[in-house]
């Protein structure tokens, strides 16, 4: 198994549009391959498919209930937790956990001597399998509206990856915080999507400077390639790192995603393209170059 994370360092590179493509041209080839939405605050990769839930998972997270009754207020649970998720003010008996903070880590529980502390479990999200006529799976990482952070969504739906797969598609959140890192930590090779402006140069900086701390391997694709400037590619060329593809600005692209159509499915060109650019990470993986 190849675990390959499409991800960009903001929003709107073409991040989903590669991933759901790139699903579909190895499909097409006859290869197991499982395509997992990790953008749980905002999934969309299963808007480009035909496919049924067929399992339903909820995810909990263990937050703590504290028994004022029982509680001294010596404020040992204040100071062990690290995300200031317990509110106290000993001189007015005042004690609360604020939830939306809570990283469900039990330091609070391990901290009380007086058996003050019990725990609830609380929804943060769902991971939902899905299904299509040709028995391809597909995963889709979901939190709750109002859920802080969707890591714990995320960590569940990677664990639930089928072994059997041949190939391994991480449709990943935006950004290079905590969701990114946790998506990418689990992938063998990270596409990096980017855009020719300066916003793009900057993030994708963010991106790399992130991989390169994690000794993770990666290579970028550049969308809309002919509408920026050239900046992006003298730091690619200036940091070694490995252009796997330029996709130019197609109107007939953007309205093919935008009403939901797999590009690849008509454009045979786009397809064979994105393909050579899978068998080229496919043919480095394990060889233990990062390709920057």
């Amino acid at each position: 198994m190849v675990k390959i994370a499409v991800a960009s360092g903001k929003g709107g590179t073409g991040k989903t549009f590669i991933a759901v493509n790139m699903f579909y041209v190895l499909k097409r080839k006859g290869d197991r391959v499982l395509l997992v939405d990790c953008d749980a605050e905002a999934p969309d990769s299963m808007l480009f498919f035909k496919a049924e839930p067929v399992r339903q998972t909820e995810i909990f997270q263990q937050v703590p209930v504290i028994d004022a009754d029982k509680c001294t207020f010596c404020g040992k649970c204040h100071e062990y937790c690290n995300y200031n998720a317990i509110f106290i003010l000993p001189p007015f008996k005042v004690i609360k956990v604020i939830e939306d903070l809570c990283h469900g880590c039990g330091a609070c529980t391990v901290a009380c001597n007086y058996e003050a502390i019990t725990e609830k479990p609380v929804s943060l999200g769902h991971i939902t399998q899905f299904s299509d006529d040709e028995n391809y799976l597909f995963i889709e990482a979901r939190t709750n509206v109002g859920v802080r952070s969707p890591v714990p969504v995320i960590k569940a739906a990677v664990r639930q990856i089928d072994e059997k797969a041949d190939v391994v598609i991480l449709d990943s959140p935006p950004g290079t915080s905590c969701p990114f890192v946790q998506t990418v930590a689990a992938a063998d090779y990270i596409i990096l999507v980017t855009e020719p402006t300066p916003f793009g140069v900057r993030d994708l900086l963010y991106s790399v400077e992130t991989l390169k701390k994690m000794d993770k391997s990666f290579g970028v694709i550049i969308n809309r390639a002919d509408m920026g400037d050239k900046e992006v590619y003298s730091y690619l060329k200036d940091e070694g790192i490995n252009l796997l593809l330029e996709i130019p600005f197609e109107k007939k692209y953007a309205e093919l995603y935008s009403a939901g159509k797999i590009v690849a499915e008509t454009d045979t060109v786009f397809a064979d393209r994105l393909q050579e650019v899978v068998n080229t990470i496919l043919l480095n993986h394990g060889t233990g170059s990062n390709q920057r």
